[in-house]
């Protein structure tokens, strides 16, 4: 395992990276120039957006802005905010944390431009007549390009059914060896078959299932845990400029720290930033495209609001948690048993329990978020209940495995499948991002005229394959309702 994690760390990630952080940065600072900084403009709009229910007329089935919200949270708010900000730290220092600021301002623009499209090309599931959509069906409809559908449909499936919810298990089982002392084999399994078997209880339930309960977790975890960073960084408030200063001058080269680079610090902070907020990636219009709203923009709001609460506040506190600690740099990469050891010297040793508590319910809800993503696009290529429950299947079986795997094998795994998605997901939202601003162009003329915005299809005939945004359509049966 140790020759692998080595192999995919340098020279594989460790390149592969440095094409990916380009592409991220020049693709989100060209869509945030095209939509005139729609993710910073627009951010009162965002609020107001999420707070938006399906029509009166709508299926019992449908989900509303809030529910994809936390769908797409679910996968976000994770691992990556609580142990992927410790791996960035470890290994990058405190500047990583500026490169995660970084590629979430600037990655605003691209979650709103893929997760708008993604609304856009949506279609009805005609068993329970929910919305379905994503990457896949956008490269398929908008772009003519059913061979990266497929090409993304099965990194997608990899990606998020097995290698990322095996990083969620792995970073459960070693918060709860710090918490208990135990890092034994027999503990691992027991973890890991009790995570496995709860996963499976819900996945089996469905699309309502699956939004029911992450509706109710993520809010609550990352709530307390925002609450208890808040407690960390009052306690610690003189030292927080130092902290500001710390982060900012090793970011831009001005400050050097012990074992980590200014590469290295750009490389983890863009990394494990993608890794939590997902923009670019093109898993989160998964979650996106189930919404039922009255505009696709609404969506695309929606979801570049969840990149901010998932890394300016939930990352930004797990770095303070750490960084206010005075950690050591270059010694090796940790994960959350770095977060628990820097709480616990704060607030004493009912921290390190609090983050077990709080990283397994969180970790949870993200294995569960995980899945839903993975299955939209196993359902891209088919809707054989067979394949579904042999996939669910196996998506239980990587829960399990990921109890075993060790640290760098799991976390390198997940940079190269992730960088793989980003690739992919750009061909396709590059040239299509026009038809987002036109999208946005309609929304804001509409916002202009005191009108609540409603988008028909018919308001844009020319672009092809749009099969949703019609009269059958509850929440376009409404009519433009007034603000």
């Amino acid at each position: 395992m140790d020759t692998v994690a080595s192999f995919l760390a340098d020279p594989v990630n460790y390149w592969y990276w440095w094409v990916v952080a380009a592409l991220l940065l020049i693709a989100g600072i060209a869509f945030g120039v095209m939509t005139g900084a729609v993710q910073i403009r627009l951010i009162p709009e965002m609020f107001r957006t999420v707070k938006e229910t399906p029509g009166e007329d709508a299926d019992s089935n449908q989900i509303s802005a809030f529910k994809a919200f936390t769908i797409s949270a679910a996968s976000r708010v994770g691992t990556g905010n609580v142990a992927g900000v410790a791996v960035a730290i470890t290994t990058g220092g405190p500047g990583a944390v500026f490169w995660m600021w970084l590629i979430a301002l600037v990655g605003g623009a691209t979650s709103f431009v893929e997760s708008t499209l993604a609304q856009l090309w949506k279609e009805r599931d005609t068993e329970n007549r929910a919305y379905r959509g994503g990457p896949a069906y956008y490269m398929t409809k908008g772009l003519n390009a059913r061979w990266l559908a497929v090409l993304f449909g099965i990194a997608i499936t990899l990606t998020y059914g097995f290698v990322y919810n095996a990083v969620q298990t792995n970073s459960i089982v070693e918060a709860f060896s710090v918490s208990f002392g135990s890092d034994a084999m027999s503990t691992r399994l027991i973890i890991g078959a009790v995570i496995a078997a709860v996963t499976a209880v819900v996945i089996f339930g469905g699309i309502q299932r699956i939004a029911n309960v992450t509706q109710v977790i993520v809010p609550f975890m990352a709530g307390a845990y925002i609450i208890i960073g808040a407690v960390v960084v009052a306690m610690n408030i003189s030292a927080v400029p130092d902290m500001i200063s710390l982060i900012v001058g090793h970011a831009l080269g001005f400050r050097e720290v012990t074992g980590a680079t200014l590469g290295v610090a750009i490389q983890q902070g863009i990394r494990r930033g993608l890794f939590s907020n997902e923009a670019g990636q093109g898993s989160a219009p998964n979650a996106a495209a189930t919404a039922s709203v009255s505009h696709p923009v609404k969506q695309g709001l929606v979801q570049t609001l969840g990149v901010y609460f998932d890394t300016l506040v939930v990352c930004s506190i797990t770095a303070f948690i750490i960084l206010l600690s005075h950690p050591s740099f270059g010694e090796g990469v940790e994960s959350s048993a770095l977060t628990q050891r820097a709480l616990a010297s704060e607030v004493g040793a009912w921290g390190t329990h609090a983050i077990t508590f709080i990283l397994f319910f969180l970790a949870f809800s993200s294995v569960i978020g995980n899945y839903y993503l993975a299955q939209s696009n196993i359902e891209y290529f088919t809707r054989n209940r067979g394949v579904l429950a042999g996939f669910r299947v196996l998506v239980v079986l990587c829960v399990f495995a990921g109890a075993v795997g060790t640290v760098p094998l799991v976390w390198n795994l997940a940079d190269t499948f992730a960088a793989t998605m980003v690739v992919l997901n750009l061909i396709a939202i590059i040239p299509l991002s026009r038809v987002a601003v036109r999208l946005l162009r309609n929304y804001m003329e509409q916002r202009r005229e005191g009108k609540d915005p409603v988008f028909h299809r018919s308001m844009m005939p020319d672009i092809p394959n749009v099969e949703c945004w019609g009269p059958a359509d509850p929440e376009i049966r409404e009519g433009v309702r007034p603000s």
